[in-house]
């Protein structure tokens, strides 16, 4: 220890008082880790910590055995010949097993996803696109296929070799020597055959777009200029494509290989008596084993070996043509048990039909309308199996549940009670696989026989993929426990099998009489022995088998010594992991999950007891997203996101909206129970317990993790703040609803932070713009006191718009709004122009106007430059004549109609530009002085203590007051923004018919103050429909019109104001001259009176419309005013 932490000799217990400070700094440190451990786990309450996910786990257990060692290093024993024999058949199984786990995976899923992924257009031509990228895939399936056809050639030569006749020094002696595991392998390659040959037959697109594709190769070929290519090499292509059509789509790749001549000159393998007993014996050995097991609940290995006992049947038949009649009526008769066989999920695979189409002769001697007995088989199959389908699901219901129970409670790990485990581990696997088929087969067997399913059906097989996950997720919670007490159950059955190859052996060595036979026997078991005596591997456990059947003859083992049964059980435990992923793997549903998982995740939210059941359903649909990878027509990653596209459509449509809804609609009723409503559906439906949703674990699939909580609260938050901004004045029914969301479904909704708002808020701005078309002919605009009227109303009261209410929307949504008002607003007023030009190209009125601009020309002199009051009555008689529309309505009211909206939309930018510079003045008003503002950002620069985060919020104020300041003070002319917009096209040589329009003037002022009138009168009428007291729209429209025409010059040399004042007072002075000179007649001048009374009626609504008029032509003087500056 240093001197300078020495300890005083006076301070005796200065070492304790040092050693309790470390220990109450290490207390404090435990109770602050402590402390934040707890934080953290609570912050991430939401992450599925104990979720059954394969993907979300960083750690996996594994225990499947590999072997490192090649087939001739686990080959060794003294027998030279036997051991070439065994080498060369464990390399075809092995070779074998190698082509049939690709012709399953890579090849079979890549023929059923084409044509999946993102929607192509076949008048685009995407789709030859996607089969040009295929036809590598066809280049690799033909060389695939090739391969198989040469392992399925070597394996008939090698048979032929030894199960011969003749007898050669490198040759055994085979009698009573069946090799079942060569033709079981030889009838897997056949099956995935003919597997192939299904996908390609189920895929409609693949045809279809090949057809398409040789089409457009041969248009190539017509014109090779046109393309630059290489006409030798696009030769050799063509030709290359028509030998793979032959090779693949035309569906014979079973049937070439069945039908290949694999006689050669030195082996006649057609003449192989010998091999030809064999062969047949092993077939109906490996029938023998599979029939009283064969019906819909077997497992899959023994459906395959039915598949495989067919296709091998077939190519025995083809090459010897002397098949057994008796055994082909057992196999014949086995229809009735299983009609169909699902193979990769989603081929249904029919024997019968198979056979009939492949052995004719002999179907047609076993049955005499074989045809319409398979139909009949298979209807009468498929409805007994549907009446029966809820009794099978109860019954198998509760057999798993109860197995669940007993996995659950698995504890011990002593090694007798791993042992006893054997059975339970296997009984969950076989559950799997009849649950499975059984989803399987209905769902394919429906689709092939073009039968519907009902609900109720779709929701019982929705609950055996639920069964099947939750099996497989038990497994998986016991992956670490079934990892020990597999190994215990591993070693117990290779003991009891070593134990009976040893009593063999010494059986063996007692007996003197040493023969050839015997020796290769003897060979056979120490082959056997070396290979079990270790890892059950795959290739250990296939020498073993080869090695038991060589010995399995001379009553070698005892009849309790059943070896071949243990070995079976031993590949079932060694492989136990994969077993248990085959059996639950519900990629299959891809096919079908469009249709199924609507109606399942409905019922699930109908039916809230577990909802939680929903992550079996989304565990089950993401099998299907590793084989992705297999799909050639296009990349894996755009397959993977239209699938996830469409599962997160369905999911949100089906589930999670459903519950945003109703849970928002509980949280509104909730707040509104003082209104009265209807109790009684209520009781009728139930009351639902929404809060179990909200509890839910997130869904995980691909890359997308989806919280039904959070999925939840964005939607509450979306849709309080569009609703309070809509209606400012609800805020707080929708505080209230927030905090009950919170107190009910512990969901915390964030604050929307709207700006305050008057009670009078009026119709929203933005409501009006997105609706301007229906704004227009709704409400009538005032143009002295800048207000909209409502028209009609189905209420006692009419609503208003001013610039209070406008200057209160844009406080709410900002200022920007403005100008998406006035863009709004052109694209409406392109619109009704186009409607405008239209109506004054009409050769109808064209003619008319024309016909009056001459007749003013001509007669100006001598009417005293007014245009006649009776020539406007005369064109409005005129257009009458042209007809009338609904109603009483001519086309000049349509016209004025339109004139009017878009008046109505000229002052409708006016009082947003009017409401702007309120909300500006009513902002800027706590500046003290405009013109002097002090800008912060340069206050803030000079004090150095200030944060960042500081001047970046001075900076920002600066912005904010300039920008209020030059809103307020310069604002923005729409008006000009308006007419500069339209002015050159109006006054161009192309649309010279506009020209026209002010000669119409007098004829559409007439009409309108008739119409008024109308309106005016109706008021005080009890039918108050189209009653109005203004419309100043029409006098905006006539001002905004011409001066887009440049016609207010052209307008004001008709006089019209002044020449209809001349005629109403000419008129009331005759009427006046009249009453003097005539005589008392009391109806007489009661008529007259009424007469007047009109008169100064229509002189005073002329004048309105000119008062109007002329106050409406000063908002559209913006040049004449810069003209003025200027001079």
């Amino acid at each position: 220890m240093e001197k300078q932490w020495e300890f005083d000799k006076f301070h005796e217990d200065s070492y304790e008082l040092a050693k309790n400070a470390e220990v109450r700094k290490y207390k404090n440190f435990l109770q602050t880790f402590s402390k934040n451990l707890y934080n953290l786990e609570e912050n991430l309450h939401k992450f599925p910590h104990n979720q059954f996910d394969f993907d979300l786990d960083p750690i996996n257990l594994e225990s499947i055995p590999y072997e490192q060692g090649s087939l001739l290093q686990l080959i060794k024993t003294d027998n030279r010949v036997l051991n070439k024999i065994v080498t060369v058949f464990a390399a075809l199984c092995s070779e074998i097993d190698f082509l049939v786990h690709e012709g399953e995976n890579k090849y079979t899923h890549g023929l059923l996803l084409y044509g999946e992924g993102p929607e192509v257009s076949k008048e685009s031509g995407h789709n030859l696109g996607q089969m040009a990228r295929f036809v590598s895939f066809f280049q690799e399936l033909s060389c695939f296929v090739n391969r198989c056809y040469e392992v399925v050639k070597s394996t008939l030569q090698q048979l032929n070799i030894v199960y011969s006749s003749q007898k050669a020094p490198y040759k055994i002696d085979t009698t009573e020597m069946h090799l079942k595991t060569i033709f079981i392998a030889l009838g897997n390659l056949l099956r995935i055959l003919l597997t192939i040959d299904l996908a390609i037959e189920y895929n409609p697109h693949l045809r279809d777009d090949w057809n398409a594709y040789k089409r457009m190769v041969k248009n190539v070929h017509h014109n090779p200029n046109k393309f630059d290519i290489d006409i030798k090499k696009f030769y050799r292509f063509e030709k290359h494509l028509i030998e793979l059509e032959g090779k693949l789509l035309d569906g014979y790749i079973f049937q070439n290989c069945v039908e290949r001549i694999y006689d050669e000159k030195n082996a006649m393998l057609s003449k192989n008596v010998v091999l030809s007993t064999e062969f047949f014996f092993n077939i109906k050995q490996i029938f023998d084993e599979i029939e009283p097991n064969i019906n819909e609940n077997s497992n899959i290995d023994t459906r395959h070996k039915f598949v495989s006992v067919c296709t091998l049947t077939v190519l025995y038949n083809q090459i010897y043509r002397n098949i057994d009649r008796k055994f082909f009526k057992y196999l014949w008769d086995t229809n009735k048990k299983i009609p169909v066989i699902i193979l990769n999920g989603v081929l249904p695979w029919f024997s019968n039909d198979f056979l009939l189409n492949k052995l004719p002769n002999l179907a047609g001697i076993v049955d005499k309308n074989p045809a319409q007995t398979n139909m009949s088989t298979k209807q009468s199959f498929y409805q007994m199996k549907i009446l029966n389908l809820s009794k099978i699901n109860q019954q198998i219901n509760n057999s798993v549940n109860t197995w669940l129970i007993k996995m659950q409670s698995l504890s011990d790990l002593n090694v007798r009670a791993c042992l006893s485990y054997e059975q339970l581990l296997a009984q969950g696997i076989e559950y799997c696989n009849y649950l499975n088929y059984t989803v399987s087969l209905f769902l394919n067997l429906a689709l092939s026989l073009n039968t519907a399913i009902t609900k109720s059906n779709l929701l019982e097989l929705c609950k055996l993929v639920e069964l099947v996950k939750a099996i497989q997720k038990t497994y998986y919670e016991k992956r670490e426990f079934l990892t020990i007490a597999k190994q215990y159950i591993i070693q117990s059955i290779n003991r009891k099998i070593l134990s009976f190859i040893q009593n063999a052996k010494k059986r063996l060595t007692t007996d003197k009489k040493y023969t050839e036979k015997r020796l290769d026997i003897l060979s056979g078991l120490v082959l056997a022995g070396n290979a079990l005596n270790g890892p059950s591997t795959k290739e250990r456990i296939l020498i073993g088998n080869f090695g038991l059947t060589i010995a399995n003859r001379m009553k070698t083992f005892k009849a309790d010594e059943n070896v071949d049964e243990l070995l079976k059980k031993l590949e079932n435990m060694a492989y136990l992991e994969l077993r248990i992923k085959q059996s639950s793997d519900f990629s299959y549903l891809f096919w079908h999950f469009k249709v199924l998982t609507p109606i399942y995740l409905t019922d699930i939210y109908e039916n809230a007891n577990i909802p939680n059941k929903v992550q079996y359903m989304v565990w089950a649909l993401r099998d299907i997203i590793d084989k992705f990878t297999h799909s050639r027509h296009t990349s894996h990653e755009l397959v993977c996101e239209k699938y996830l596209r469409d599962f997160l459509r369905i999911l949100f449509k089906n589930f999670i909206e459903r519950i945003c809804r109703d849970i928002e609609t509980d949280l509104r009723l909730s707040i509104h129970l003082d209104l009265k409503s209807d109790q009684s559906k209520l009781f009728k439906e139930g009351i639902k317990d929404l809060s179990k949703f909200v509890s839910l674990q997130p869904i995980v699939i691909l890359d997308k993790f989806i919280d039904i909580k959070s999925e939840i609260i964005k939607y509450l938050n979306r849709t309080f703040y569009n609703l309070t901004a809509v209606a400012l004045h609800d805020w707080k029914a929708y505080s209230e609803m927030r905090n009950l969301a919170q107190e009910r479904y512990n969901l915390v909704l964030s604050d929307p932070f709207l700006p305050s708002s008057t009670l009078e808020q009026g119709l929203d701005v933005l409501e009006i713009m997105r609706n301007i078309h229906v704004f227009v002919t709704r409400y009538l605009y005032n143009l002295n006191n800048q207000i909209f009227v409502e028209k009609n109303s189905q209420n006692k009261s009419l609503n208003t718009i001013n610039i209070r209410h406008v200057a209160n929307s844009i406080r709410t949504h900002g200022i920007g709004i403005m100008n998406t008002t006035v863009n709004f607003t052109y694209q409406f007023l392109k619109k009704q122009f186009y409607i405008f030009s239209q109506f004054l190209f009409d050769e109808h009125i064209k003619a008319k106007l024309i016909k009056d601009i001459s007749f003013f020309k001509e007669s100006k002199v001598s009417l005293n430059q007014k245009y006649p009051y009776e020539r406007a009555e005369k064109f409005n008689r005129a257009i009458r004549k042209l007809g009338i529309l609904n109603g009483n309505e001519t086309y000049m009211d349509r016209f004025r109609v339109l004139v009017s909206h878009i008046g109505n939309a000229i002052g409708y930018v006016r009082m947003i530009r009017s409401g702007g510079l309120n909300f500006c003045s009513n902002s800027i008003r706590f500046v003290p002085d405009i013109d002097d503002i002090v800008s912060f950002e340069e206050y803030t620069n000079e004090l150095n203590t200030l944060s960042e985060p500081t001047k970046e919020a001075a900076k920002n104020l600066d912005s904010t007051l300039a920008s209020m300041v030059k809103n307020f003070s310069e604002g923005t002319d729409y008006f000009k923004i308006l007419l500069d917009v339209f002015k050159n096209e109006f006054r161009s040589d192309k649309n010279i018919h506009l020209k026209n329009f002010y000669i119409i003037l007098p004829s559409l002022t007439l009409n309108f103050v008739e119409y008024i009138i109308g309106a005016k009168e109706k008021i005080n009428k009890k039918n108050s429909n189209d009653a109005a007291f203004t419309d100043d729209g029409f006098a905006m429209g006539i001002a905004y019109i011409l001066k887009l025409l440049d016609q207010n010059h052209d307008f004001d040399s008709l006089h019209w104001f002044e020449s209809v004042r001349d005629k109403f007072t000419s008129n009331t002075e005759s009427i006046v001259n009249q009453q003097k000179n005539q005589q008392s007649d009391d109806k007489l001048m009661q008529t007259q009176a009424l007469t007047l009374q009109r008169y100064s009626t229509y002189q005073k609504e002329f004048n309105l419309l000119q008062f109007a008029f002329t106050s409406a032509q000063i908002f559209f003087r913006t040049e004449e005013i810069e003209e003025e500056k200027n001079d």
